[in-house]
């Protein structure tokens, strides 16, 4: 994914409290065994536990010898996206159409090293651990491999530990743009608000009241 300078995170606070704002789901990709096939892309929930991002799949999932065998993978995670059009974006004194568009979004990718996990009560600690971040509410059933109904389908299930090689944040928000630039656009998104303008819009305020004018605040 490049980066460019005014896209990045500001620090790992950033793109982790941005990502625990939103639901935790992402695509996994993996490369193929056979290198003439495309990679295996899966989307999926997934939990971010300390240093490592869990999961689990089902048992009949065609991802397992492709995941068993790389060394690493990458899980994106992508929101508060939204279009913006080319008569948005025209320099300052001219022509609307010399516009040129562009797409807003975050987006994070986990660089990782995989290991699949068989062992039943060892896929009972990833699914309390799902359980406790994206159902906090409680309103299920023990988890344990003696009860039912989770304890009879831990068969049909593998789970998945990441452990994070890397990360990759990216916030794509016209940072290196003049500062009233920026402000007009987020009036324009808050106009529209369609899909996830009003998300979109939002990020870009909040980039905006911490980075300022990047071109003079990097110096």
């Amino acid at each position: 994914m490049l980066i460019h300078p005014w896209d990045a995170a500001l620090d790992a606070g950033e793109w982790r409290d941005w990502l625990a704002t939103i639901d935790r789901f992402g695509v996994l990709a993996v490369n193929n065994v056979d290198p003439a096939q495309a990679p295996l892309v899966l989307p999926t929930h997934f939990t971010l536990a300390g240093e490592e991002l869990l999961f689990h799949l089902a048992r009949p999932n065609p991802v397992w010898p492709h995941l068993e065998a790389a060394v690493e993978v990458r899980l994106a995670v992508t929101g508060d996206y939204a279009y913006i059009p080319s008569y948005w974006r025209a320099k300052a004194g001219g022509p609307d159409e010399d516009g040129v568009p562009t797409s807003y979004y975050s987006s994070i990718q986990f660089v990782c090293r995989p290991t699949i996990v068989d062992e039943p009560h060892a896929k009972v600690d990833i699914l309390r651990t799902q359980l406790g971040d994206l159902q906090p509410e409680g309103g299920h059933a023990a988890v344990s491999v003696d009860e039912d109904p989770y304890g009879r389908m831990l068969s049909g299930i593998r789970g998945v530990r990441l452990a994070i090689v890397r990360v990759e944040a990216k916030f794509k928000y016209d940072d290196a743009n003049p500062v009233e630039h920026r402000q007009r656009v987020v009036g324009y998104l808050e106009e529209r608000d369609r899909g996830l303008d009003g998300a979109a819009a939002v990020q870009q305020r909040r980039r905006l009241s911490v980075i300022g004018d990047w071109r003079t605040n990097r110096q």
